[in-house]
């Protein structure tokens, strides 16, 4: 019921803040929109810069899979949560290349809407289209709070997949990560643990914007990485003719390969570059550090496989093979 309720806020929310934009925002220049571009990193070249600055537009369209995460609680999953995913990528970045283009068509002066004192440009755009404080605190609120109800939702995702790993034994605490209580029906210590994670993370940005905006960039990185494995398993067993679990849903072989191999050349693109800073030449406060903070996770995470997990864990597939 809540989430009917706040898909319902999401679409009406769309237009309440599109329609004050088109009617009372400056109508920007087509021309200067469309072919200006400019180098703000300082790479001497628009399509470097371009590449770098594009995780701001890619990163929305990045959790279109975290239905999959709650597949287990889905009626007819391998039919359904597929179709849904097309649905929701195809919907929403219809809806946000829309947003983007009316964004950009009221943006006004470029350099005073970046450096706003509010800094968070959308609020000082909001303000410039309608002059009003008021109107500006409504339309913002309204991002907050689909941003609340986001967050719920990638924590009820990121609590499941958690509780997953644990019953599976590829993690450590496993035992007390996957208990379920008797009545309770959720996992609610991974559940406890998401949430706490996601709290004390983003306390981070009070101390540290340059630690949280990295933390951040890891994201990026790991949901990349996730992807590019997940894919490049299937593109091999395809290559191979290996036989796959059976599915309701399947694009065949061949266009199916074709799709994962342009897939899997994006996202190595896009994973390389998402370790890059913001400008050719960063300071301490510019750098991206998520590359040490990845390396550091892909150490301890092997560490642990060769210690504990290879010994205990066979993953999901093997369940199903099994019958478990």
């Amino acid at each position: 019921m809540i989430e009917g309720v706040v898909l319902f806020v999401h679409i009406f929310g769309f237009f309440a803040i599109l329609i004050p934009l088109w009617v009372m925002g400056p109508v920007g220049d087509a021309a200067e929109v469309f072919t200006t571009f400019n180098d703000y990193g300082g790479w001497g070249d628009l399509g470097a810069s371009a590449l770098v600055g594009i995780f701001a537009v890619i990163l929305p369209l990045l959790g279109a899979d975290a239905a999959v995460h709650m597949s287990e609680e889905l009626k007819d999953a391998s039919k359904t949560l597929p179709r849904s995913m097309i649905a929701t990528t195809v919907i929403n970045g219809a809806m946000a290349f829309v947003m983007i283009i009316t964004f950009c068509m009221v943006l006004g002066n470029l350099d005073e809407i970046i450096f706003t004192p509010t800094t968070q440009p959308f609020i000082a755009v909001f303000y410039q289209a309608t002059q009003s404080l008021a109107g500006t605190n409504a339309m913002t609120a309204l991002i907050i709070f689909m941003q609340m109800f986001c967050n719920l939702s990638i924590v009820a995702t990121a609590s499941r997949q958690l509780f997953a790993f644990a019953r599976d034994k590829g993690t450590p605490f496993g035992g007390w990560l996957a208990y379920v209580r008797p009545g309770w029906d959720v996992p609610a210590n991974s559940i406890f643990v998401s949430w706490l994670v996601t709290c004390l993370l983003s306390l981070i940005n009070i101390g540290s914007p340059v630690a949280f905006n990295s933390i951040s960039s890891l994201s990026i990185s790991g949901i990349l990485a996730s992807y590019v494995v997940s894919i490049g398993c299937i593109a091999r067993k395809r290559i191979l003719n290996e036989p796959m679990l059976p599915s309701k849903f399947t694009l065949g072989r061949w266009p199916g390969l074709a799709l994962n191999i342009v897939s899997l050349i994006y996202l190595a693109l896009f994973f390389v570059l998402s370790f890059f800073p913001q400008s050719l030449h960063p300071t301490a406060p510019t750098m991206n550090w998520a590359i040490v903070m990845f390396g550091g996770i892909i150490i301890l995470a092997l560490l642990h496989y060769a210690v504990k997990a290879r010994h205990v864990y066979d993953g999901p597939v093997e369940y199903v093979r099994k019958g478990v």
